[in-house]
């Protein structure tokens, strides 16, 4: 979710549309206390004649015996009894509950129900004999229904166990999956009425899961963060139209692994695939009403669970195993896995929502509650919950569950969705708070790729340059100012001086490096880089909310025409954007991030917020990557340019520094390691930052880095000037000669339609440089000793 989209742009959780952008919930956290009933008067439950929902199964006790077990690890965990025979330990965390059954079901979802009788710490467990992996099951827990205390316990509902390693059956919400009466009349008091119909026939079960793979045949790539660049993509939406992946692999995880979609990963040369949400998650109800779902996911539910929908061969525990395979199919082929991961709210949504796990375990345990009225949630995500990361069973939930994925599931980093809801303590965001401070220390978590959508949706919520050492984070400001230079709506450079430097206004401070920016232009929420220069404005019609979800500051620029179009010149602009928005991101300090399709053109017909679209808007269409039929300019040139970036970024340190700029010479005598330049071939000074102007010149010194390699020998490489040109009329940039340069070679050129090789053209120093309307160049300086070859003199 990207900071200036509405609560509702993402995932669709305002179904009215029309939210704030920033939803206020400090006005909601101070609300006067909401009046409950008076003390000893009657709290409303359903009738008892509420009528059972058709498909239920009889109910019978377990007549195995329950041996007292371990109450840790919680979850339910396979291993070999007191007495040498195979069974499973349960384990729940549930404070503040009376009661609590573990509930069996067989193939003919008969529930069988054995009662938890010890607990230690909090925590209800129990050792069952013979219970084997591929066994479906949940909990029961009770306790006191008074929601105006935040008590939500109701016996009734099928429970999710929070530490279930796989997940069986659809989240398809049917009434009895909502603790309260859903749909009671007097809809101010409707979720506090409870409902005593079962909601096991309808609810998805856990599933006892036994691996003890120990990844020794692994190999992880390690790839420093310097060196990396991410590739956000969908497992479904990469994999769902590919036509070299077998149509029953497509979708799935067994689709990503598949040679087809490694080689297209391959041969861009991307170093690390960003997936978007793979824990178990679940569709919210007014999707569900409309026959639609939530493609992207950011509605989890089960938290050590891949998701059963993208699992090709089966969802009783055999999900795992194709994950695992698909991390190890990546690893091999150098790439790493970075899971995109929402541990800020759960699809439990506000008080009106299901009770699918946390809440019917305890409501008050796991989640923040309004001060001043513990009925209602304190709501730092715009989607009605808000997890409550102080509390240390959540603190616990949160780390246990990462450390699986790292140690059990191989994955090699995370980025956390909304990641200023976790530092909140209580409700103010410190970067001092309990979730932040156990990640760094934590001997694991400390080591892998860790990045931060750094905002929520609550106030003081923004706090990009904000999080502390270890982390990156999601760069919104470099978005929103290369979009704005390239479309022409920036009057100067100021700004992106600093975006294409790394951003050291905002992450110099506190010992970090240019990597704590991951820059990137377009990301799965909002356009799409074709979409980006072909639509001012966002249609999303398709989504059913009436075009009024998704952000309408899209700092986006059509190029003269609304959508699609047959006219050449506009087409030709567009790609040339497109080019320059590319050439931009992966020639600037920091770690580039790419979403798949942009480097071939994909385009969502404008929908800027396409969480509902799981069909051919949100997929990737590899037909793109054809040869034009009618000798037009096709799309494969830009995944040509894409490779070539990536290519020239991975062979010249000088193109992704380790360490921020210093402005100075790393040698007595020597060239500054960064300089900027007028058009006119001379030095900036203080007032040309603050000049009107759409040129810029950033000469990167490969002589002056002050990186050394292992050995301890300091690093050089080539030098490079690069030119950046917004305005859409040519400008004359001369080009510096001696001490910077004798002559250039030109190595990437946006003006040209074909980008299968670098142009090579060579340009004596003093070159008054003809530079085309809103063009890019990166020229490599020319060592003295190095041939001259054939000038190509003034342009």
């Amino acid at each position: 979710m990207t900071a200036w989209q509405g609560a509702g742009d993402r995932d669709g959780s305002d179904p009215d549309g029309g939210r704030a952008r920033l939803r206020l919930v400090a006005a909601e956290q101070q609300a006067p206390p909401v009046q409950r009933p008076a003390a000893g008067g009657p709290l409303r439950t359903a009738p008892a004649t509420e009528p059972q929902p058709g498909g239920a199964q009889p109910t019978r006790s377990g007549t195995v015996e329950v041996w007292p077990g371990s109450w840790q690890p919680l979850g339910a965990r396979f291993h070999i009894g007191p007495d040498g025979r195979p069974g499973t330990n349960f384990a729940l965390w549930a404070a503040g509950a009376e009661a609590v059954e573990l509930c069996l079901f067989d193939e003919e979802d008969q529930e069988t129900r054995h009662p938890l009788h010890e607990q230690n710490f909090q925590t209800w467990h129990g050792h069952l004999p013979g219970v084997l992996p591929g066994q479906r099951y949940g909990f029961r827990v009770h306790g006191r229904w008074d929601p105006w205390t935040g008590a939500r316990w109701n016996p009734a509902k099928l429970l999710l166990d929070p530490y279930a390693r796989a997940v069986d059956g659809t989240f398809r919400l049917h009434d009895s999956m909502y603790g309260h009466v859903h749909g009671w009349p007097e809809r101010e008091v409707a979720d506090t009425v409870r409902d005593n119909r079962d909601s096991a026939p309808h609810m998805p079960k856990a599933v006892v899961v036994h691996d003890d793979d120990d990844w020794s045949d692994d190999r992880r790539p390690k790839t420093a963060w310097a060196d990396t660049v991410l590739y956000e993509l969908h497992v479904k939406g990469f994999t769902q139209r590919h036509p070299g992946i077998p149509e029953q692999l497509r979708g799935t995880y067994a689709g990503l692994a598949h040679p087809a979609a490694i080689e297209h990963l391959t041969r861009l040369g991307v170093t690390a695939v960003e997936l978007l949400p793979v824990h178990q998650f679940a569709d919210e109800e007014h999707l569900q009403r409309r026959g639609s779902g939530n493609y992207w996911g950011y509605n989890s539910i089960g938290y050590f669970a891949p998701h059963a929908g993208y699992s090709a061969s089966g969802t009783r525990g055999q999900q795992v195993t194709e994950f695992k395979r698909m991390v190890r199919a990546l690893h091999a082929a150098g790439i790493e896995v970075i899971l995109d991961v929402v541990y800020n709210h759960t699809a439990e949504g506000g008080e009106g929502g299901p009770t699918l796990s946390l809440r019917g375990i305890d409501n008050a345990g796991y989640y923040r509650l309004q001060p001043h009225n513990r009925r209602a949630y304190a709501d730092f995500t715009g989607c009605g919950n808000t997890l409550d990361s102080n509390q240390p069973q959540v603190l616990r939930l949160i780390t246990d569950s990462l450390r699986y994925w790292v140690a059990e599931m191989g994955v090699d980093g995370f980025r956390f969705d909304l990641a200023a809801a976790l530092a909140r303590s209580p409700f103010e965001v410190s970067m001092l708070a309990p979730f932040l401070s156990a990640v760094s220390q934590d001997p694991l978590l400390s080591r892998v790729k860790l990045i931060a959508e750094p905002w929520d949706v609550g106030l003081g919520g923004y706090q990009v340059g904000g999080f502390p050492p270890l982390w990156t984070e999601w760069n919104d400001r470099y978005r929103d100012t290369v979009r704005d230079y390239w479309r022409g709506a920036r009057p100067d450079v100021r700004e992106l001086g600093y975006r294409l430097a790394g951003s050291s206004d905002l992450y110099q401070q506190g010992g970090r490096r240019p990597y704590a920016s991951v820059n990137f232009v377009t990301a799965h929420d909002g356009f799409t880089l074709r979409d980006l220069v072909s639509y001012n404005g966002k249609h999303n019609q398709a989504n059913g909310e009436d075009n009024r979800d998704g952000t309408n500051d899209n700092h986006s620029w059509n190029c003269g025409v609304e959508g699609e179009t047959d006219s050449a010149q506009v087409n030709a602009l567009r790609r040339r954007q497109l080019r320059n928005l590319l050439a931009t991101l992966l020639l600037s300090t920091g770690v580039p991030m790419l979403v798949a399709g942009d480097e071939m053109g994909r385009t969502q017909d404008g929908n800027n917020n396409a969480y509902c679209q799981d069909n051919p808007i949100s997929w990737v269409d590899w037909s793109l990557l054809r040869e034009s039929p009618d000798g037009e300019p096709g799309w494969r040139a830009l995944t040509q340019l894409t490779a070539r970036l990536i290519r020239l970024r991975r062979a010249h340190p000088v193109l992704r520094q380790r360490a921020f700029f210093s402005g100075r010479p790393a040698h007595p005598g020597g060239l500054r390691d960064l300089t900027w330049f007028t058009a006119r071939g001379r030095e900036m000074t203080e007032a040309d930052w603050y000049t009107p102007g759409a040129t810029l010149g950033m000469y990167l010194s490969g002589d002056e880095m002050s990186e050394r390699d292992p050995l301890g020998r300091e690093l050089t490489d080539d030098s490079f000037l690069l030119v950046l040109h917004a305005d859409h009329r040519p400008t004359r940039f001369l080009l510096p000669g001696p001490p910077w340069a004798e002559a250039y070679e030109s190595v990437v050129d946006t003006a040209l339609e074909d980008q299968a090789e670098a142009p090579g053209r060579r340009y004596p120093a003093g070159t008054g440089l003809t530079v085309p309307g809103r063009t890019l160049l990166l020229l490599r300086i020319c060592p003295p000793a190095e041939p001259a070859g054939q000038d190509a003199g003034p342009d």
